[in-house]
Order: structure tokens, then sequence, then C-alpha cells
């Protein structure tokens, strides 16, 4: 059985200012990511690389796909284990090394994810995020660990 996903965006820089890349400073870092039937999402560089603060950089988009993967993975494990879940945030942050000849890579990602749920064994809630982090497809893509530090609540609805 085949079971291959294919996905597909368009990218489009915007930040000639008239010189194109003729030196470092000359041109904008901004560009718009693009896929069939969804909004644009407005990007750049990090500030430290000459980028709009007010648009999303590479480096935030990777920490946010790997949360979104972890949190998708994760209620489904919790739907098929008997875990209520009725709330999730995430506060995620990822450390990048820089490296001299101005490439680098990133060396972790921390997952915080606070879980809330209205039944089932808050243990067993919490063991999940391991067989969550197992199925993420984003996770299972990067080449340094992804941390995770989940806290669970019980509520109870009146």
């Amino acid at each position: 059985m085949n079971l291959e996903h294919h996905f597909a965006i368009g990218l489009e820089w915007l930040g000639n200012r008239g010189s194109g890349t003729s030196d470092y400073k000359s041109y904008g870092r901004d560009h718009v990511v693009r896929a069939d039937g969804k909004h644009d999402i407005s990007g750049s560089s990090d500030r430290a690389f000459r980028g709009d603060v007010d648009r999303w950089n590479p480096e935030e988009m990777l920490i946010a796909a790997l949360s979104q993967c972890h949190l998708l993975s994760y209620l489904h494990v919790a739907a098929t284990n008997g875990v209520v879940v009725t709330a999730y945030t995430d506060a995620a942050i990822g450390t990048m090394a820089q490296t001299a000849d101005g490439g680098g890579h990133f060396t972790s990602v921390t997952l915080r994810p606070v879980v809330t749920i209205s039944s089932g064994n808050p243990e067993v809630a919490l063991a999940l995020h391991h067989e969550a982090s197992t199925k993420c497809f984003i996770a299972s893509s990067v080449n340094f660990p992804v941390v995770h530090e989940p806290v669970i609540r019980s509520h109870q609805p009146q």
C-alpha cells in the first residue's frame, strides 16, 4: 500500500528595492508563502538577519510546525486512549547555533504543552506525550532533539 502524501507551496520574494542583491544591505527579506485555498503567510528573516519583526521567520515557522504536529498527534493518541482533552496550549522555544561561516542549525526545540483533561487518567495523559512524539511526522524528520515538558491539568465539568 502506497501511503505517500504530497504537499506544495508557492513562495514569492518581495524584497527587491531596485538593485536586487547588489549587496547585503540593499535588499529586503520580505516574502510571501502561499498554498492553494489558504491565507498567505507573510515571511521575512529574523531581525538579527535584517528582517521584519512583524513577519514570520523560517525559524519560528519550524518551531510552530513542531508544536502543531505534536498537538495534532497528541489529540489523536488521547482520543484513542480514552483521555478527553478540553484545552491545550504550548509555549515552545527553540535554540539555533550560528556557525562562523554564516550558516547554522537548530540544536534543540522544547515543547511545553499544558493539557487540560475532563476524563481519563492524568498519568496516562502525561505518558501519551511520548507516543505523540513518535507519531509526529515533523519531529521524526528533524536531526535535533525535540524535548517535551508537558503539564496535565484535570478539570471535571460541574
